[in-house]
């Protein structure tokens, strides 16, 4: 239950300020940096958080990650912030696990069980990996892991999850926001909703669509 009622907001007033700095902020957490450039000299506003300190770096780590190269994305991650890998350890087996993968993927299948052996076999000491350690070993029994059961694991939306989770991670350990201000509104209409629909009635706010919030 939420400790106020979302409808005292109804009349509060967005300006244009408010909904291009929505949009700015997206640009730079994703770091779309000469689009927020363009963006930023037609509009005449100014950053209020400094994202771009080091989003150049922050773009190569993103896209190391979705072209599948992980050590390079390691690599980066670990001179842009040092340590955070090693304090976020969910973080660095998906990495780890995202080079694995690609190893399988280029049937490159007796150095990925010695990458897996020396790098993952570690994490198996923790429950919680137990089950995806054996989802990723199951790929080396098919000669074609892309139609395995676990095929999503090979897929462009697993390595955008780790892209995303990692350029988070990023952006926190340098004290700046994790979430854009769009996904944080997405996040918070979502919530309101829910209410609204707990405290009006199931049939008056119909389930949240992103597609509908967008249009």
């Amino acid at each position: 239950m939420m400790d106020l009622d979302p409808r005292l907001y109804e009349n509060v007033p967005v300006s244009d300020n408010d909904v291009r700095n929505i949009v700015l902020s997206y640009l730079m957490h994703n770091c779309f940096k000469e689009t927020a450039e363009t963006f930023l000299s037609s509009t005449g506003l100014e950053l209020t958080v400094d994202y771009t300190v080091d989003v150049d770096k922050r773009k190569a780590i993103f896209s190391f990650v979705l072209e599948g190269n992980a050590l390079k994305a390691i690599d980066l991650t670990e001179e842009l912030a040092p340590n955070m890998l090693e304090n976020d350890m969910d973080l660095h087996f998906d990495l780890l696990s995202l080079h694995f993968i690609e190893l399988v993927r280029s049937r490159k299948c007796t150095e990925a069980l010695e990458f897996g052996q020396k790098k993952l076999t570690p994490f198996g000491k923790v429950p919680k990996y137990v089950e995806k350690l054996e989802d990723f070993m199951a790929l080396l029994a098919y000669e074609e892991p892309e139609k395995s059961p676990m095929f999503h694991l090979l897929s462009l939306e697993y390595r955008q999850n780790v892209a995303d989770s990692l350029n988070r991670a990023v952006l926190a350990h340098s004290s700046r926001p994790a979430y854009s201000s769009l996904e944080r509104v997405i996040q918070q209409g979502t919530v309101v909703r829910q209410y609204l629909q707990q405290e009006v009635g199931k049939d008056s706010y119909a389930p949240f669509s992103l597609k509908a919030f967008l249009n």
